[in-house]
């Protein structure tokens, strides 16, 4: 069951709740129940507001209290990674590196457990999930990811299993009256594998004990890997499964989504000589494999609408603002591609990611508004959006719902 926020951490964030409740009466309940003709989703209905790791713009991410915030926000379903303990037990977190979400660092009785290792192809220094025990995370307190947002809750909330998740969502449903989906990630499914810590049966195990096995559970299941999803569609799993498409960044001057290692392509091409890179998922005939072991498709959102910018003489991106950095702010979105409509075509639904309010992210022309972008991607067709920011994702889709005429 959900841990409960500490009295002053309510406080410092009742405020979200209360500013936003109006904007979110009439959209914090799962999308229509009718499809709707002016709406150029696959089915008709509503986009979905995919709570990325809980309301992880405000709280620290993955944890019982960022899931619990984040339905109180009012997000349709809430998404989540899933790796491993060394005894075999699925935890929420992103990375099995927990130096990255935790403050392990600051265990002295676990110094000796820091060490230098490859995941995916790439060198990491840091403590692992699979080095210690449920018992052993359990002594952790999580920490924000993003330095902008608010660090006072750092080390208040516990690392929480993927049972209790599957709680909260039960618990939670039955407490509001609306379905609360879940949204679980084999993370790193071929580095868990090699370590004898598959993650496959075990989720399998425990959607089938959820009694979520079907296409109409609340349940998606999405991976990086297709070798995962189509190992889980052999092991009876029917739950909607979303193929993952992953890009490194922009290239300023074509608006081309960029590719660099460990995120150039799925771990298990890499492992089996498969020189192919993410975008081929993007074309007709990549979208016609993945129909066959999956429902949906998670790409960046760069892949849908991407963003150009200024180039220096030197090749590098232009100070647009003039704040000393480079970043989305410098450039302007473009034309939308046609990856929703081809998908769309090919039966698959489009979930994208990832949505964040933070200035620095959100190109120019949005004028730093995330509810632009979002309005944005709404218009093109998604079906869905993972967003750290689901309170601003269900006003934006409030706004997008009027325009439509719903």
């Amino acid at each position: 069951m959900a841990k409960s926020t500490p009295t002053h951490a309510r406080q410092a964030i009742g405020w979200l709740t209360l500013a936003s409740a109006s904007l979110l009466l009439g959209a914090c309940s799962m999308p229509g129940a009718q499809p709707h003709a002016n709406l150029p989703t696959l089915d008709g209905r509503a986009p979905l507001v995919i709570a990325h790791r809980g309301a992880s713009g405000y709280l620290p991410e993955e944890t019982l209290e960022a899931y619990a915030r984040a339905i109180e926000l009012g997000a349709d379903v809430i998404e989540m990674d899933l790796v491993s303990t060394k005894d075999g037990v699925l935890i929420t977190r992103h990375d099995p590196n927990l130096a990255i979400s935790t403050d392990v660092a600051k265990h002295p009785e676990f110094a000796s457990r820091k060490k230098t290792i490859q995941v995916d192809g790439k060198t990491q220094t840091g403590w692992f999930s699979n080095d210690f025990t449920l018992a052993e995370i359990r002594t952790l307190g999580a920490i924000s990811t993003d330095a902008e947002r608010p660090q006072q809750y750092n080390g208040l909330y516990k690392v929480p299993t993927f049972q209790e998740v599957i709680d909260l969502a039960k618990a939670r449903s039955a407490q509001t009256g609306r379905t609360v989906a879940i949204y679980p990630e084999t993370k790193n499914p071929s580095y868990f594998r090699a370590l004898g810590l598959p993650l496959e049966d075990k989720l399998i195990a425990m959607i089938n004990a959820a009694g979520w096995n079907s296409k109409t559970a609340p349940i998606y299941v999405q991976s990086f890997e297709p070798g995962s999803l189509k190992y889980m569609k052999r092991k009876g799993l029917n739950t909607r499964l979303i193929q993952l498409i992953n890009g490194d960044g922009v290239d300023m001057k074509t608006g081309a989504v960029t590719f660099a290692n460990s995120s150039d392509r799925p771990y298990d091409w890499t492992q089996a000589g498969d020189r192919r890179l993410y975008n081929v998922m993007t074309t007709p005939a990549g979208l016609a494999e993945i129909k066959t072991y999956a429902d949906g498709i998670g790409p960046w959102k760069r892949f849908i609408i991407s963003t150009k910018g200024a180039i220096a003489a030197g090749g590098k991106p232009v100070d647009m603002n003039r704040d000393g950095k480079t970043n989305d702010a410098d450039a302007t979105s473009i034309q939308a591609t046609s990856l929703v409509a081809d998908a769309h075509k090919a039966g698959l639904f489009v979930h994208a990611y990832t949505f964040r309010n933070e200035s620095r992210r959100l190109a120019a022309d949005y004028r730093g508004d995330a509810r632009n972008e979002y309005l944005a991607f709404y218009r093109a067709g998604v079906d869905g959006v993972f967003t750290d920011f689901p309170d601003t994702a269900l006003e934006a889709r409030a706004l997008y719902l009027k325009e439509a005429g719903r």
